[in-house]
């Protein structure tokens, strides 16, 4: 077996892994009972109190960590030992300490989310005009506008307790059972047997085999060629060497945690080998619990709550300056009181999109539907959808994402740098004898990549031919492995061929002091490249006996260098190219080596700027030398950041949306909590850390930039038909409070009664049910959906005053056509001309101003036109039903439907160049094009 980590030519125990904080926060210790020695502080040394990986003031200031504790002096200050404890004091330590769980999130009862649904600042503003309404008896008005906000809490809050009910389940995918070493008594044999984690207590004894996943944070007792993958928590793609340590070492005492040969840690999984470790914290005390700190759930503003919040205050200063207006300008011009105050609110309420929560809530409500019914997307929460269609960059990790998390071969050189296919052929061959004689389960990442490439390369050329006669399997303190081999017809020779770390082969090699250096240096080279490397060598030896020990790995002759680089995702680059077109810029943050990071860009086609350096890669050490204002400058334009910690992350994360952008970013382990909680909207596959699906806003089927991209375009068809509806509404709704407030200075009566003004929005409230169910234009699938509130104040305000002047048009022909009518007559035919009027412009301004569309895409029918039509029937037939009569409004003579209809065509001709003079100004928008642009270049 071999582990060799990435971007270096070998790595010795205790050295610090990329992404690896440089020092950790002791926590208290683990507890006291009258009825046992108090173990000692044994998880000082793994910081599992503490914040995140690489989030606390430690980890910036690179302080010392405490003295490491030998496995002797652990088990002492546990008061356990080699055979376990005995099962009444695993109960007794299990009643003091508590279950090994994870701290859950406290459910959100369905009463308290639907109060939470209110913080919204339209919901707010909307309940306070219902009780306003109430206040001044405009029953029907209240009691509209409450429903209204009801509907929309019951709809947001029953979508996000499905979502959560959703992400609960899939708490279920982890482990339950460990194997465990226990005594039934002092006196009795020890005994393994397998018990639920949730049992386990510190001072236990386990077990640990290949597949298995850390139940706790343990330090390690005896291991064989034991490899443990930590990238859930410290974003490293390589799998760590983990073993005992027998006597204190000192180099180990600034080293950072995770770079500790003999501890490991909840969250991360066995690769290979096999061990036995003794736990030293469990529950809410390991390192992977202290991501339930408060603190690192607490995230800004997102960019839709920036969005609604805009507008909202925009449409509450209207709100809140219209009445005084009404009532000062009565008051004064026509000398009426507080009778008006009905009306006052009656316009106030015309100017609110009522609808507004409900339409944003059945629409992102619909779009996480869909993704969960074909995607298997689950959205968390619902403003997150919109996030996603508004996301310009994308933040990932490239483990598992860009690339497969499977290395493969790229190529098999001599000492001289020349291809030799015989490099393979002897890698190959140590690498299965070592996996059959060894006995090991199943071959790790980098032995399995050099036996599939043997295969694929047709054979394994003169080596095929020997056997295995015995076999060193690999381990972390020789970093090497050897198979000892014998050739039929050869009697009396045996060949051993070692592979392993560059440095630990040469080592044993027999070579000058000049070869050896330019050996490595051949290494170096590849490895800043972005390869992993494995070291051949062989040599043959008299045929013995007996039994082959470490002693032999001398004298060996070098045969060459095997080099590995990760295996693309198959579907990455063309997911990125989709990703480019759609104007999302794809940032790649990883705790890799920046050779590997550059790599895998360079394989994927993903063209890395030219930031701080040569080779275009920002590293950690730039990062830390930057302030947040330079960051944000230098985030704009790189693409690659490597070496990252979770701090990092998060820090870049921040620079990126203090830039203006709208960040997404996908991670699957403890080490990304912070960037998950610092973009407007996390993501994270299913099969992530239990923490990490908790505090995201999606959850992916599986970690696939292709899900990513369909989750994009359903954030955008969502957020399209949200923008439209807005659009339409207000710029409707503003053109008739303006001919309202004039008309009602203009006449010795009202324009409207509150009960008519309460049908009308009635009526267009129900038409504008169809926005949710829309499909959007293509053009608002090709590019990031924001709602900027002052590009909507400037295109509510054209078009608003064009409705207006429709409106005002409407009065001349009233006044044409009812000339002759006179007192309550006059106002009834008044009050129906201008309903009409008002419902089928309204019916007009849903068919003509859906901006950005193509003549085939307006004339294509759908649920707009459909409830245009219903809105514009209700508005001809209402005034003449039993209905109108109720609601003060009477018949109209044939004349003034002949001169409403020259009005309305009109209107139609003035609002169709209105929008195409608009498209012309604002084809796409100038700055989401850009992006685009600036988007496809990466590729």
């Amino acid at each position: 077996m071999s582990s060799v980590p990435e971007g270096s030519a070998a790595a010795g125990p205790g050295r610090t892994s990329p992404g690896t904080p440089a020092s950790v926060t002791p926590f208290p210790a683990v507890g006291t009972s009258s009825s046992e020695p108090v173990p000692e502080v044994v998880g000082t040394e793994l910081g599992t109190a503490a914040p995140p990986p690489g989030t606390g003031p430690d980890s910036a200031r690179g302080k010392a960590s405490p003295q490491v504790k030998t496995s002797l002096q652990v088990l002492r200050s546990l008061d356990s030992g080699p055979r376990g404890l005995v099962e009444a004091r695993a109960e007794e330590r299990l009643t003091r300490f508590g279950e090994n769980v994870l701290p859950a999130w406290r459910p959100v009862s369905r009463p308290r989310r639907f109060v939470r649904s209110l913080r919204d600042p339209f919901t707010s503003v909307l309940l306070c005009l219902g009780l306003v309404s109430a206040v001044v008896s405009a029953y029907g008005t209240a009691c509209v506008i409450l429903a209204l906000v009801g509907v929309s809490c019951l709809l947001r809050s029953t979508e996000e307790h499905r979502a959560d009910r959703s992400t609960a389940a899939l708490r279920e995918l982890v482990a339950t059972t460990a194997t465990v070493v226990r005594r039934a008594s002092a006196d009795a044999a020890p005994r393994e047997r397998e018990v639920p984690v949730a049992d386990l207590v510190p001072g236990d004894v386990i077990r640990l085999g290949p597949g298995d996943l850390v139940p706790a944070d343990v330090q390690v007792l005896r291991a064989g060629g034991l490899t443990v993958h930590q990238s859930a928590l410290t974003g490293e793609s390589a799998p760590v060497a983990k073993y005992p340590l027998d006597a204190p070492d000192p180099a180990l005492d600034g080293a950072g945690p995770f770079a500790r040969p003999q501890l490991c840690f909840q969250g991360s999984s066995v690769t290979s080998g096999s061990g036995t470790a003794v736990i030293v914290a469990t529950g809410g005390d390991t390192r992977f619990a202290a991501a339930h700190d408060g603190r690192a759930r607490q995230r800004g503003a997102s960019a839709f709550d920036r969005s609604v919040q805009g507008i909202s205050w925009t449409l509450i200063r209207f709100m809140l300056l219209t009445p005084p207006l009404v009532l000062m300008a009565n008051a004064a011009l026509r000398g009426r009181g507080l009778e008006t105050l009905p009306f006052a609110v009656a316009v106030a309420v015309g100017l609110t999109p009522e609808m507004l929560p409900v339409i944003v809530t059945t629409a992102l409500a619909r779009g996480a539907a869909r993704l969960a019914r074909t995607s298997g997307v689950i959205v968390k929460r619902l403003p997150a959808l919109h996030d996603l269609g508004a996301v310009d960059v994308l933040c990932l990790d490239k483990t598992g994402t860009l690339t497969e998390d499977r290395p493969v071969v790229e190529e098999a050189v001599d000492g001289a740098d020349l291809p030799d296919p015989g490099v393979l052929g002897w890698a190959a061959l140590s690498a299965l004898w070592t996996l059959q004689l060894a006995e090991l389960p199943a071959p790790d990442a980098l032995d399995e990549a050099v036996l599939d490439a043997a295969d694929e390369a047709g054979g394994w050329g003169p080596s095929a031919a020997y056997e295995g006669v015995a076999a060193l399997p690999f381990d972390p303190v020789r970093r090497v492995a050897t198979a000892v081999l014998r050739r039929p017809g050869r009697a009396g020779v045996h060949t051993l061929v070692t592979k392993g770390a560059v440095e630990a082969v040469l080592e044993r090699c027999a070579l000058d002091g000049n070869e050896r250096e330019r050996l490595l240096a051949l290494a170096g080279r590849k490895a800043e490249s972005g390869l992993r490397l494995l070291a051949v060598a062989r040599a043959d030896r008299p045929a013995r006996p007996g039994a082959y020990t470490p002693a032999d790995e001398r004298g060996l002759t070098f045969v060459g260098l095997v080099a590995l680089r990760d295996a693309p995702t198959p579907s990455a680059a063309d997911a990125l190219g989709v990703l480019a077109r759609r104007g999302v810029t794809v940032k790649v943050l990883t705790g890799d080596h920046p050779g590997t990071a550059a790599r895998v860009c360079q394989d994927l086609g993903l063209r890395t700027d030219t930031v701080g350096g040569g080779d275009g890669i920002v590293t950690a050490e730039l990062v830390d030398a930057l302030s947040d204002t330079e960051l944000a400058r230098v985030a704009d334009r790189a693409t690659v950041f490597a070496r990252c910690t979770p701090e990092h992350k998060a820090r870049i994360v921040s620079a990126l949306r203090a830039a203006g952008h709208t960040t997404g970013f996908l991670g699957d382990g403890v080490n990304d909590l912070p960037a998950l909680h610092a973009a407007d909207v996390g993501i994270c596959p299913r099969n992530a850390v239990d923490v990490a699906r908790e505090a995201a806003d999606v959850v992916l089927a599986k970690k696939d930039l292709t899900a990513i991209d369909r989750a994009v375009l359903e954030g955008r068809h969502s957020s399209g038909n949200i923008a439209t509806y807005l659009r339409i509404t207000l710029s409707s709704n503003l053109g008739n409070v303006i001919a309202m407030l004039t008309a009602g200075l203009m006449l010795p009566f009202l324009p409207m009664l509150p009960a008519q003004v309460l049908v009308q929005n009635l009526c267009f409230d129900a038409a504008q049910l169809a926005f949710a169910f829309d499909r959007p234009a293509a053009a608002a699938l090709r590019r990031p959906t924001v709602l900027r509130s002052r590009d909507f104040l400037r295109f509510i305000t054209g078009f608003g005053l064009l409705n207006a002047a429709a409106d005002l048009a409407t009065f001349g022909v009233l006044a044409l056509a009812l000339h002759n009518a006179t007192g309550t007559e006059g106002e009834a035919a008044f009050h129906a001309g201008w309903f009409t009027e008002n419902l089928l412009t309204q019916a007009l301004v849903l068919v003509l101003l859906r901006t950005g569309r193509s003549a085939a895409e307006r004339r294509a029918g759908g649920p707009l036109r459909a409830a245009a039509a219903g809105l514009a029937v209700v508005g001809v037939l209402l005034p003449v039903t039993p209905l109108g009569l109720l609601l003060g409004m009477s018949a109209l003579p044939p004349l003034y439907y002949l001169l409403l209809g020259s009005v309305l065509g009109l209107y139609a001709v003035g609002l169709t160049a209105a929008r195409r003079r608009y498209e012309r100004r604002h084809p796409a928008g100038v700055e989401q094009e850009r992006s685009v642009r600036k988007a496809g270049a990466e590729l």
